[in-house]
């Protein structure tokens, strides 16, 4: 018994990563309609960037930089920092030639294939590149703190987990309360509700679109960051790794939900930990995307989602 509550205590610190992919899923996908495949590439950067800051990857200068300023075990901190930046810029480069470009160039057929063809092409771009600089073997940094953790009893709570796990949490939460009590939510559901009739309500899409952008991003480069520093190994495609299965959980909790996504994300940790535990590594996706088919063949809405795909659902 001890060992499997073990198990549920580290499937849910791990669902907590899930959970803020699954939500920059759900912000795009709820707004502008479209499986936006830069995500899991964004993940990807912010973990790599994190990996390359803490070991000295992005060079000699600028690792001395910081270790004069920071000291040796504070690079961590500035880590996080160029993370972010680097993933919210790339956020406007992606949000420039996956959505606007091809907004105004081709109008409306930009609605499914064409911004999901581009972002699939950014995808394989940000991997190669990473593949180019560091090569596709696992990259692995120590932990900035160590083994720090607590136990309740017999279960063992690393203090970094449960802390990327609230800190998850209250970033969703906060997201959920701006998308429904702001005027930017109120601008961003509107879009979602009708695109072509929100500019008459006064909304500059072009304007709110890549701030949405940028949110999303951040979510999956903090993520990214919380990831590296928990489990320490990474590589050129953890992104499609973690993305797959962050998809499940979205799927399972409804398309363009933001608390489906949360209760999905956490959901697929907790599956994936204990199908490792009872059955191997080996087949730990079937139980995921067999329960997956099984819901959307019984509630193709998934469990909290709503029957319009795509539309109005924040």
């Amino acid at each position: 018994m001890n060992v499997l509550l073990q198990q549920v205590v580290n499937g849910l610190m791990l669902g907590g990563v899930y959970v803020m992919v699954a939500v920059a899923f759900t912000l795009v996908i709820g707004m502008l309609n479209f499986l936006n495949f830069t995500i899991p590439a964004l993940f990807m950067v912010g973990a790599v960037m994190m990996w390359a800051v803490m070991t000295g990857g992005l060079g000699s200068v600028f690792n001395d930089f910081l270790i004069s300023v920071l000291g040796a075990n504070n690079r961590w901190i500035a880590g996080v920092i160029v993370a972010l930046l680097v993933v919210s810029l790339l956020s406007l480069v992606i949000e420039r030639f996956t959505y606007r470009y091809m907004k105004a160039k081709y109008g409306d057929a930009t609605e499914h294939a064409l911004p999901l063809v581009s972002s699939l092409g950014f995808l394989i771009m940000f991997e190669h590149l990473v593949i180019g600089r560091w090569g596709s073997d696992p990259l692995t940094i120590e932990s900035p703190f160590g083994n720090a953790s607590f136990h309740i009893g017999a279960v063992q709570f690393s203090i970094p987990q449960v802390l990327s796990l609230a800190l998850s949490l209250a970033i969703v939460f906060s997201l959920s309360l701006m998308l429904s009590k702001t005027r930017l939510g109120r601008a961003v559901r509107c879009i979602a509700e009708r695109p072509d009739t929100a500019p008459l309500m006064g909304v500059d899409v072009g304007k709110i679109v890549p701030v949405v952008y940028i949110i999303a991003g951040l979510l999956c480069g903090l993520a990214g960051v919380l990831f590296t520093i928990n489990y320490t190994t990474v590589d050129a495609y953890i992104g499609d790794k973690v993305a797959t299965i962050a998809i499940a959980g979205m799927v399972l909790g409804g398309l363009g939900n933001v608390w489906g996504a949360i209760v999905g994300g956490l959901f697929v940790g907790l599956l994936e930990v204990l199908s490792i535990h009872f059955f191997g590594a080996s087949i730990v996706k079937v139980p995921i995307w067999g329960l997956l088919l099984l819901i959307l063949i019984v509630k193709p809405t998934g469990l909290f989602g709503h029957t319009a795909i795509g539309k109005g659902k924040f």
